[in-house]
């Protein structure tokens, strides 16, 4: 009877336990999930400081009238996205990722300077969820879409251009997301990447503050995102988290001047340290010293710690010169010339 009453006596004690156990839990599930929805629920636009006057869209005021049309394929889900191909005399392909906010359109010399000298084919895809005529824009499926869309459009690369040198470069945050596919399953499908003043993370040594002034994110309402992502729920996705500061001269109708939080995140590498680790093939940054929105000076510090990597600096160039400048068609030449 003693052995029976301490049994019942040492049972009884686990599910006192186990109950404030699972009432902590409880509680702490509910406080947690409350902060994430304050947040949400205050999320605004960050005020932009004095300082920040944002980026200089004047270099994009050039004549378009030899801008290739648009071609479309077709992605996994079955979606038709669009992409700009300047065809060239190479063995060497080249994709060119455009930055937020706008499309491949500004790409057109660039691109066309490595077509006509024999350097590589390239292909400039509108991102789903921008362009001309997106199926909702600023705003994809799934977070990981971006990686796979662009696994598609080499699917159709590798159709046209059997055994082709490959080469994933990207500008701005398209160098960002350039970085993120690096560190992805489908990495090592590119020969070699090329970066022009790519977005790390906001809080990366090598971003200014607000990207100088371009972008307005609503931190409050992204942290609470985090939050909730971190336990499974995605169900607030598809609420805007950033803004960006583009002066209406700059305007056609065919920006996107906001970014869903599945959008945002998947625009930018997932882990940055991570994913420029993973990078084993030849990567060439290209930044110009006035860059409105990053250090340029930072980036070969900062990268050389991850990677392997070569640095050109463009002395006096702007975040949109790091495309647009006429200065970048040597170095990339060179570059490109020196690749197996």
């Amino acid at each position: 009877d003693t052995l029976k009453a301490a049994s019942r006596s040492t049972i009884g004690k686990g599910k006192n336990m186990l109950q404030k156990v699972l009432i902590f839990l409880f509680i702490s599930l509910v406080i947690y999930l409350a902060i994430a929805a304050f947040l949400l629920m205050n999320g605004r636009p960050d005020e932009l400081a004095q300082e920040d006057k944002g980026l200089d869209f004047n270099e994009l005021f050039v004549d378009y009238s030899n801008l290739p049309e648009l071609r479309s394929y077709e992605a996994r889900d079955g979606g038709k996205l669009y992409f700009r191909y300047y065809p060239s005399q190479s063995d060497k392909v080249m994709i060119l990722l455009h930055g937020s906010g706008w499309h491949s359109k500004y790409f057109l010399s660039l691109a066309g300077f490595i077509s006509s000298e024999g350097l590589a084919h390239v292909y400039t895809p509108d991102l789903r969820g921008h362009g001309i005529k997106p199926e909702r824009r600023g705003d994809i499926g799934y977070i990981g879409q971006y990686v796979d869309d662009i696994a598609d459009l080499i699917d159709l690369i590798n159709r046209n251009h059997p055994d082709a040198f490959l080469v994933i470069g990207g500008h701005s945050s398209g160098g960002g997301l350039a970085v993120r596919f690096a560190g992805s399953e489908y990495g090592q499908q590119a020969d070699a990447y090329l970066l022009m003043a790519p977005f790390l993370k906001y809080n990366a040594p090598t971003t200014r503050p607000n990207s100088g002034g371009w972008a307005q994110p609503y931190s409050r309402r992204i942290a609470g995102l985090v939050m909730l992502n971190n336990i499974g729920i995605k169900w607030f996705n598809g609420l805007t988290v950033i803004e960006f500061n583009m002066p209406e001269e700059a305007r056609d109708g065919t920006e996107t001047l906001a970014y869903t939080y599945r959008l945002n995140t998947a625009y930018a590498p997932q882990n940055y340290k991570k994913d420029l680790s993973a990078i084993t093939q030849p990567i060439l940054v290209i930044a110009g010293t006035a860059d409105e929105s990053f250090y340029a000076d930072r980036y070969e510090p900062e990268i050389s710690k991850y990677t392997d990597v070569q640095v050109k600096l463009l002395d006096g160039v702007t975040h949109m010169g790091a495309v647009i400048s006429d200065d970048l068609h040597p170095i990339i030449k060179e570059w490109l010339e020196s690749l197996n």
